[in-house]
Order: C-alpha cells, then structure tokens, then sequence
C-alpha cells in the first residue's frame, strides 16, 4: 500500500513539475528586437472556461471578406447585431457530441486522450462584455492581427470547393462546425492552439499550456501589462 501512494505522489510531482515548467519557459524562447514599437491599435479577445479557450476577433469589411465562407454552413454575416467572429479548435469527438456538460460522455472523452480527428468551431457573438471573468481583452497591433487571420484560416481543412463545413453538428442558428488540419490530444489541445495562435498575433505564452488557466497564467508571466490594458484582473 505505501508502494502504491509513494507512485501516486511521484506521479502527482511530476505532473505538477511539467505543467509549472510548461507555463515558465517561455514559448519562443527568445525574440528579434525590432526596430520600432509597431501601434497596438488592435484587441482581440480569448475566451475561456473550465478547460477550453476561444479567440474572439471583432468584425469588418477585411474580415467577413476572408471568412465569408462561414456562410455555406448557413451562418449570418449580415446580421446587423454582429460584433464578434468566434473561433475554436479541438477534437471532433468531444467538441460535437457534448454540447453541455450534461451530454457528457464516456466515448469522447476516452478519444480526446488518444487521437481524434480536429474541428474548428466558429460563432457569431454580439457585445461581450469586457469586464467578464472569462474575458481576456488582448492588445496586438496591425501586422499581428494580420498574422492572426492567416493562421486561423490555415487551420481549416481545405478541399477544392474549399472549407468542409459538417452541417447537422452545430450548436444552433449561429455557431458552425468545420474540418480541421491536424489531429487532436488532451495534451496538445484546443488550449495549445489558441497559444500559438497568440504567438502568431506577436504574444509569448508558456512552453506547454494544456489548460485555460496554464495559458492565462503564461499570457501574463511572458508580455508585459500593457498587452492586456483594457482587461481586468483574471480570477
């Protein structure tokens, strides 16, 4: 029995060791000086609950042009109500089959540790208040942004009548589901893209965050505050 609990807290340590590594080391390692502090006029929003994070980036002309095939999965581009495009990666398994927590389930969950085939999740939003827990409000300049779209839309899975929208899945009027690139893992998850989605918008984040609270925690450790001014304080 004490052999059992010593391999329990053994375990528990190098767990707790890999995930505080995860959010110190910084990812990248280092960056280029650049020559001249670029403006940055832009703000864009991660999302996050319990275990999953979404970026929120705010509509214009640039970028319903760009994602104007969201409407092929019936979304509405031209609701005058429209604030915000929403977008989220993760496992096909889970992300499709629990709508809440109460469609939980065995079978996804067991999937989302081995591998499981990747989904971009996109949704239109109104107003999102700001001050909200769940709200993180990012500061990226114009060049960033730019970064930020590109690697978004590289994201979707393409075919020759370009992305795969799988209609029937969605949560609603206003949310749609679509094949992805790349194959998903609890370990290098739906947080680990939104990470590198932030690094390609000109953010360090930690090494490995697997978990909405890693990422948030190495969002703050890594850039300094004036990335995040116009946000509060995360819980």
């Amino acid at each position: 029995m004490l052999r059992i609990f010593k391999g329990i807290f053994f375990a528990a340590l190098i767990v707790a060791t890999l995930a505080g590594l995860g959010v110190v080391v910084p990812r990248p390692l280092w960056h280029d000086a650049p020559a001249a502090r670029p403006e940055r006029s832009q703000q864009v929003l991660m999302l996050s609950n319990p275990i999953h994070t979404d970026i929120a980036i705010p509509v214009d002309g640039d970028l319903l042009s760009r994602f104007a095939f969201l409407r092929t999965a019936g979304l509405d581009l031209d609701n005058p109500n429209l604030r915000y495009l929403i977008f989220g990666w993760g496992g096909r398994s889970f992300y499709t089959e629990t709508r809440t927590w109460a469609d939980l389930k065995a079978g996804p969950v067991l999937k989302s540790f081995a591998l499981d085939r990747s989904v971009i999740h996109a949704e239109l939003a109104g107003d999102i208040p700001l001050d909200a827990s769940a709200v993180t409000v990012v500061n990226i300049d114009a060049e960033g942004l730019e970064r930020l779209k590109q690697f978004i839309l590289a994201s979707f899975e393409q075919s020759d009548g370009g992305p795969v929208a799988l209609l029937g899945s969605n949560y609603g009027p206003n949310d749609a589901f679509f094949e992805a690139r790349g194959y998903f893992n609890a370990l290098m998850g739906c947080n680990t893209w939104t990470a590198a989605a932030l690094r390609q918008a000109g953010l360090t984040s930690g090494f490995w965050t697997a978990l909405p609270m890693m990422l948030r925690m190495s969002l703050r450790l890594h850039n300094e505050d004036q990335r995040f001014a116009a946000s509060y304080a995360l819980p």
